[in-house]
């Protein structure tokens, strides 16, 4: 089990946050909207109203020992970069940073941020369509074309082993296998899968849509 931080908790962090939670991580939400941090109280590890551009919040919250930190502050940019930098500063292991603009693009760039996450237009139909296949339940656009999918094992999949399904698309990593409440991030490539399972994998888009298409014909 992994813990992580996820600082802004509108609808794209709340989203991380609750997905992370599904898959038996600790998970700690902070916002400074009293409202935001309320909707997700009873369903993620931990949430708390505060402020993180301010860096003794963060070292009281103990957020340096979280393995990793999803900054997922919408409009205000100076308090996105300006909570990118105290995490820097804390040696905080691994950084994923919500963008808004081009600007804050290449700012975020500079700073060594490892994930730029542009979620708005993760939503465009060209993405959608491009994804939009019975496996993909749900996805999450990275940077340079690469995304995030988790993909439901059906019926007609249950039975054929991991490598079987993955060889037709080798450029793609699987980072997780979950079966019922029993997640696995090393695998075995002769792992059979099952109804119910879920796969979460991560690539570039025209493989992704090369597997999704292959996937449809098992």
């Amino acid at each position: 089990m992994a813990q992580f931080a996820v600082i802004g908790l509108g609808s794209f962090g709340a989203t991380v946050a609750l997905e992370l939670t599904k898959l038996n991580h600790d998970v700690i939400g902070i916002d400074t909207i009293k409202r935001n941090v309320e909707n997700l109280a009873d369903q993620i590890t931990h949430a708390v109203i505060a402020d993180a551009t301010d860096e003794h919040v963060l070292e009281e919250l103990n957020i340096q020992n979280c393995d990793a930190v999803v900054v997922a502050i919408g409009e205000d940019i100076e308090a996105s970069i300006l909570c990118v930098l105290h995490l820097k500063n804390m040696g905080v292991k691994k950084i994923w940073a919500k963008s808004k603009s081009k600007a804050h693009h290449m700012i975020l760039t500079h700073l060594g941020v490892d994930k730029i996450i542009h979620p708005e237009e993760d939503m465009g139909v060209r993405i959608a369509q491009s994804l939009s296949y019975p496996m993909v339940s749900r996805y999450m656009a990275l940077e340079d074309n690469r995304y995030l999918v988790k993909i439901e094992i059906h019926t007609e999949q249950s039975g054929i082993k991991l490598n079987q399904l993955m060889d037709h698309a080798p450029e793609i990593k699987t980072i997780l296998h979950k079966r019922g409440p029993v997640v696995q991030y090393i695998l075995d490539p002769h792992l059979i899968l099952k109804e119910g399972d879920i796969l979460l994998v991560e690539g570039l888009l025209e493989p992704l849509r090369r597997l999704s298409k292959h996937f449809k014909n098992l």
